[in-house]
């Protein structure tokens, strides 16, 4: 662990240099940073006086950063990633440590206007007309309970209001790129029944090109809609009704197959680092991945409190056709061995989910105030997944009838998940400068794993938890706070496919956290630093790999992991128009008892990053007629990634510039934006031979080059 201190001494010099250098020049008295009201814990809190590590995004961040999907805002936040992979909806977000691994549940608790989102599809989503994003880190279980063992997204849309007011936006971009979002809201009754009405339509044709059948790989495109409906039924009664639909197609699993000359002797591969272009024979397609969402929202004030109801149900489809070898069946992989053979796969995935919670919430103005609450959820998970040969002589392949059916793998399961917790957190002012916050939760999960294809016995186990929070922080003076606190996260365990004879249960995993912390302005509001460190003991942490044998995807645990970090961003206003912003994260992680592999003990936990820096800077600039005019640079620094529990193949460091030139008018802003400026090539999902199952070599998973574009917005 006496790594991480190496990487805080230098990753962390040049963030204090700019904050030293930051420290801003006698400003005009209103010339201040914009103070952030958030609702991580259920109530309207300020900020700097909420005692967790927290990274917020207001209105004016979204647009001035380009926040257009949730990979746009984790990018900007320490300690914390997001990998695409595989399928158009498949993602794993890494938060401290704690990583998202196939048919599992999120390391993260994801909500949307207050409502949860279940499944691991949920996560990459189209992001718009969007008012306030918080990102929490560290374990966040008495509150958001199951699946917030590494953090939790608050992600809030815009309310409806009495005015009639809208936008329109439009833009094209490279790579084939359209897009158009729009959104009105307005009263049908004044001051009683108001609606918000939205909608995104995107189509790329994609930048990343597959050099054997000269096409690209990363085409999409999405449409989503969503209508809000809220009824001020009385002084004290409120019914907020949200209804949400996204349809989506693109390209998948469109990894380039990196042979490993070392393989069997060593799976330590020369090439893990050379970022070669995808060669597969078949174009890779999500063909569905469709949602669609309804929320109620019921609000009480009596006076006394809030008694607050919320009914979430959705459904969820992903279906895909890809390659299966990751070669072209030409001139290498399979056809070396059987002359000619070539490998496809499908997966259809259909998950159905409903949630009710009911919370009681005291008012925020007196010394002792607590939210106490029930959880249910249930959710039903179908999954097929299918594996057929290539009929020979038809490389290239683009289509299901290509492949000579039936198929050889025909695995068929069905899930179902019943979950309820019972939650509380209190806080109170033992003085009017310290505060003590106590949280407790019980959560219980009871899963039925059906095998239909090959049929099994259907198992059934329940994984339940008691998830405690203790927190006191100190307010030094107005613009200085501190904490310390304790914190348990719980991650469900369950079953792996009905074809796996070993291994077929994973455990449950928990994590126990350990937290200092301060949020600190400065200057009068012209700066402000926040950090935090932290330190956790993981039990079952829970990691992925593919068993070839029995073409299963497997969970399994690691038995005992530590990790040590830090987090430190700042915001500094330079003068009335120029503001400064940076962020370090570091997590350094280690196996301390590992029974399935003895050798990985001492070293890293699969997809584990040393640390990652933010830069950037922003400068407006008033001009003539009352235009504004801006300009936006942000550079992301990432550390080396570590894959798997054996190390072996991590990817060396690299950094991201992104920038963007803004003209702003009353009613319109125009846009010029860059991601990935300088074309930086990297995986974001890298699978070794040891843990993919894969033959004579490696898999990587490219990430999309430099895009670029222009953006019109029209207001009224």
């Amino acid at each position: 662990m006496l790594s991480v201190y190496t990487h805080i001494n230098k990753s962390s010099t040049l963030l204090l240099l700019l904050i030293s250098l930051s420290m801003p020049a006698p400003l005009p008295a209103q010339a201040v940073l914009e103070e952030v009201v958030v609702t991580a814990q259920y109530r309207e809190q300020r900020l700097q006086d909420v005692p967790v590590s927290v990274t917020a995004f207001t209105t004016e961040d979204i647009v001035r950063a380009g926040i257009e999907s949730t990979q746009d805002f984790i990018n900007l936040t320490p300690n914390m990633t997001m990998d695409d992979s595989f399928t158009l909806g498949n993602t794993f977000v890494q938060v401290r440590g704690v990583a998202q691994i196939n048919n599992a549940d999120s390391p993260v608790a994801i909500v949307v206007d207050g409502v949860p989102q279940n499944n691991q599809k949920q996560l990459k989503q189209e992001l718009f007309d969007i008012e306030r994003i918080e990102v929490l880190k560290g374990p966040q279980g008495s509150l958001y309970g199951r699946n917030a063992i590494g953090g939790a997204i608050n992600i809030v849309s815009k309310r409806p209001g009495n005015d009639l007011e809208g936008k329109i936006k439009g833009g094209v971009g490279n790579g084939g790129l359209r897009k158009v979002s729009a959104a009105a809201s307005g009263a049908l009754v004044e001051d009683t029944l108001l609606f918000r009405l939205s909608g995104a339509f995107k189509d790329f044709n994609g930048v990343t090109e597959n050099r054997f059948l000269n096409d690209e790989v990363d085409f999409f495109t999405s449409r989503d809609i969503r209508g809000r409906l809220l009824w001020q039924v009385s002084d004290t009664l409120s019914v907020d009704g949200r209804l949400a639909f996204s349809d989506a197609d693109g390209g998948c699993c469109s990894d380039t197959f990196i042979p490993n000359p070392n393989l069997p002797q060593s799976g330590a591969n020369p090439s893990s680092n050379t970022f070669n272009r995808p060669y597969t024979n078949v174009l890779g397609e999500t063909d569905k991945k469709q949602f669609i969402e309804g929320t109620v929202k019921i609000n009480w004030n009596s006076g006394r409190g809030d008694l607050t109801y919320i009914l979430g149900i959705s459904d969820l489809e992903e279906n895909y056709f890809a390659d299966l070898d990751f070669t072209n069946n030409t001139t290498n992989g399979l056809s070396s061995l059987v002359g000619f053979l070539g490998v496809g796969q499908q997966q259809l995935l259909d998950v159905a989910l409903m949630s009710h919670e009911l919370r009681w919430t005291s008012p925020d103005d007196q010394r002792l105030r607590w939210i106490a609450g029930f959880y249910y959820l249930d959710t039903r998970r179908k999954l097929t997944t299918l594996a057929s040969v290539e009929a020979p002589g038809t490389a290239p392949v683009y289509s299901r009838a290509d492949f000579i059916p039936p198929a050889f793998l025909n695995i068929r399961e069905s899930n179902d998940n019943t979950a309820w917790a019972l939650f509380g957190q209190a806080e109170y002012d033992l003085t009017d400068d310290l505060e003590l916050t106590l949280g407790l939760r019980y959560d219980y999960n009871k899963r039925d794993h059906t095998g239909i294809s090959p049929a099994t016995s259907p198992p059934q186990k329940s994984f339940a938890d008691l998830q405690p929070r203790l927190v006191l922080s100190k307010r030094w003076r107005d613009a200085l706070l501190s904490y310390a606190s304790y914190s348990r996260g719980f991650r469900s365990g369950g079953f792996n496919g009905p074809n796996i004879q070993m291994s077929g249960q994973f455990r449950e995993e928990t994590l126990d956290n350990f937290e200092l912390g301060f949020k600190s302005s400065w200057f009068s509001r012209r700066l402000i630093v926040n950090a935090a460190a932290f330190y956790a003991k993981s039990d079952n942490f829970q990691y992925f790999r593919v068993d070839v044998a029995s073409g299963a995807q497997v969970i399994e645990n690691i038995d005992k992991v530590d990790m040590l970090g830090v987090e430190l961003n700042f915001q500094a206003l330079l003068d009335e128009h120029w503001t400064l912003f940076g962020a370090l994260g570091i997590t350094d992680s280690q196996i301390k008892r590992f029974t399935l592999r003895p050798q990985d003990v001492g070293r890293r936990t699969p997809k584990n990053q040393q640390y990652s820096i933010n830069i950037g800077t922003e400068y407006r600039l008033p001009l003539a007629g009352g235009f504004e005019g801006s300009l936006r640079i942000d550079y992301e620094h990432r550390g080396k990634k570590y894959w798997h529990s054996d190390n072996l193949n991590p990817m060396d460091d690299f950094g991201l510039l992104n920038g963007r030139a803004a003209l702003a008018g009353e009613n319109w802003t125009l846009t010029l934006w860059a991601k990935n400026i300088f074309d930086e090539l990297y995986w974001q999902d890298y699978n070794a031979a040891t843990f993919a199952g894969t033959m004579g070599g490696d898999l990587g998973f490219l990430a999309r080059g430099r895009t670029y574009g222009a953006d019109l917005e029209y207001r009224f």
